[in-house]
């Protein structure tokens, strides 16, 4: 089994009396892609957003390729810094090209030289077909191909850990195709990916394993197989028969 880089260990999320996350447990392994499904109010993105801890934990630990990022202690900038995350609406700024999107972090928080940054972005840009798009500005690009660029900003400094946030959600559906045709790409290169997604035929195909959160918890936990197909539990057939409607 390949080490383990993400493990979410017993999360509790409570907004006052309202419990989000109710003692969520599992664990991604390097060179894996889980997906998290559920419901819309399930807890997914509020678990997107405890591990990249843009909130915070209220009980539980949440373990970064061994290192407790739940540990008030600790610096979010440096573990953000290890995470890649794309979320639904691309955050690309209008002003400035798409190389200058993608090389910004690099240059002013990383410190790397512009001839460094660019010959990095522009190795991703190319691997995605995109590199003739170098010089555009966002407003010149379909949603799709601005979603693309956002996720190669995410992977500029080859993260530990890649978050995809519902990240087809705000596409026309005629563009989702290419966005998850570079999901598979990164996937296949070895990749570490945990993905917030109502996309279930993308989920199947692309997902090693999926968890299912219903009302906070974990309901099933498994391969695509066996928790969307196979499934004995009658709230989980239902949920999935009616999103195949």
């Amino acid at each position: 089994m390949e080490q383990v880089v993400l493990k979410i260990d017993n999360v509790v999320k409570r907004f006052g009396e309202n419990t989000v996350l109710d003692h969520v447990s599992f664990d991604v392994h390097k060179h894996e892609t889980v997906a998290i499904l559920g419901a819309s109010g399930s807890g997914k993105s509020t678990l997107m957003k405890c591990v990249n801890l843009l909130e915070q934990v209220s009980d539980g630990q949440i373990w970064l390729s061994g290192t407790d990022i739940t540990d008030p202690r600790i610096d979010s900038d440096e573990i953000r810094a290890r995470i890649g995350i794309v979320f639904q609406h691309f955050n690309l700024f209008s002003h400035m090209s798409v190389l200058n999107n993608v090389t910004l972090a690099a240059r002013k928080v990383f410190k790397w030289d512009r001839d460094r940054a660019e010959a990095r972005a522009m190795e991703l840009l190319k691997r995605i077909g995109m590199d003739q798009k170098a010089k555009e500005y966002p407003d010149r690009l379909s949603g799709g191909q601005q979603q693309r660029v956002a996720i190669v900003r995410a992977l500029m400094m080859d993260p530990e850990l890649l978050l995809l946030d519902e990240i087809t959600s705000a596409l026309d559906p005629l563009l989702v195709g290419e966005v998850l045709e570079m999901v598979e790409e990164i996937k296949s290169q070895g990749a570490t990916i945990l993905m917030a997604t109502h996309e279930m035929h993308f989920a199947h195909g692309a997902a090693d394993r999926v968890v299912l959160l219903r009302n906070g918890k974990i309901a099933e936990i498994g391969t695509p197989e066996e928790v969307m197909d196979n499934s004995t539990d009658p709230e989980t057939q239902a949920f999935f028969r009616i999103l195949k409607e």
